[in-house]
């Protein structure tokens, strides 16, 4: 007999059309630990293989909070070895996020700060309500540094030099400065339920029919994988991927449409 214990998940999970909502839930802060990771790694794979999947939302339980981070009371009983092992797995959950070839739209409902913000960072597309919370990276207060990719998605969002400082300071700022500088990238206005009704309609814009989502899919990426290698590189990797979609479906069809002077109807194949 086996003496296992299920426990409950930390990442609600549902569909919503052609949407997958992944819904971090650990009140009061949706703080995650390596449980949680590994729920949101399973659900990012869950995702991954449902063909009627076109698009993945990531967002936070309740009004309050996004995500504030990695659970404090989690890495203060736990050895070095078994943080290290932590950050490791966080790493790869979230690159296998950027690298799934659906859109990620994070829908920053609260305060998203540290590996909240990291999380968020890992989208594709970040969209916040307005003034309903704060976001940063103020790991330095604690004596570490934003260790779930937030030294190098930031960097490469915001440039070296303000990246440094936004972490150094460890600072938190508002969504709407967060938007300037590139970090979001819409903040909505309205109450919680519009606010996920918006981000929702949002994403479902990249869905069949309306939009061709494996040519969504592939610009994703082309620009996520070839930002990281050289300029050349990255244009056999943009052909590549331009060649897989010319023989296509979706791509006959919306020549077809275009020339009909019609709306295309894309089927995601």
């Amino acid at each position: 007999m086996s003496t296992t214990t299920e426990r409950k998940s930390l990442v609600d999970y549902r569909k919503d059309g052609g949407v997958a909502i992944l819904t971090l839930n650990d009140p009061p802060a949706n703080t995650y630990t390596h449980e949680m990771m590994r729920d949101i790694d399973e659900c990012i794979i869950k995702a991954r293989f449902d063909a009627e999947v076109h698009v993945i939302m990531i967002t936070g339980s309740g009004e309050k909070f996004f995500c504030a981070g990695a659970n404090i009371n989690m890495l203060k009983t736990v050895d070095p070895y078994f943080k290290y092992y932590f950050c490791l797995h966080a790493n790869e959950t979230l690159t296998r996020l950027e690298q799934t070839p659906k859109l990620v739209i994070a829908a920053i409902n609260g305060h998203c700060v540290g590996g909240g913000l990291e999380i968020a960072m890992a989208a594709d597309i970040r969209i916040a309500r307005r003034d309903a919370g704060k976001c940063g990276l103020p790991e330095v207060a604690l004596g570490v540094l934003p260790g779930t990719g937030g030294t190098q998605r930031l960097a490469r969002l915001v440039g070296k030099a303000k990246a440094m400082e936004l972490m150094v300071t460890g600072r938190t700022f508002d969504f709407q400065e967060a938007a300037d500088m590139g970090i979001l990238t819409s903040v909505y206005d309205g109450t919680a339920e519009q606010f996920m009704t918006k981000v929702l309609e949002y994403a479902k814009q990249f869905c069949p029919p309306n939009m061709a989502a494996k040519a969504v899919g592939n610009i994703k990426r082309s620009v996520q994988s070839g930002a990281e290698v050289p300029f050349s590189e990255a244009l056999a990797i943009e052909r590549e991927l331009q060649q897989l979609l010319f023989q296509s479906e979706d791509a006959k069809e919306g020549l077809t449409a275009y020339v009909e002077k019609r709306k295309a109807n894309f089927k995601a194949k």
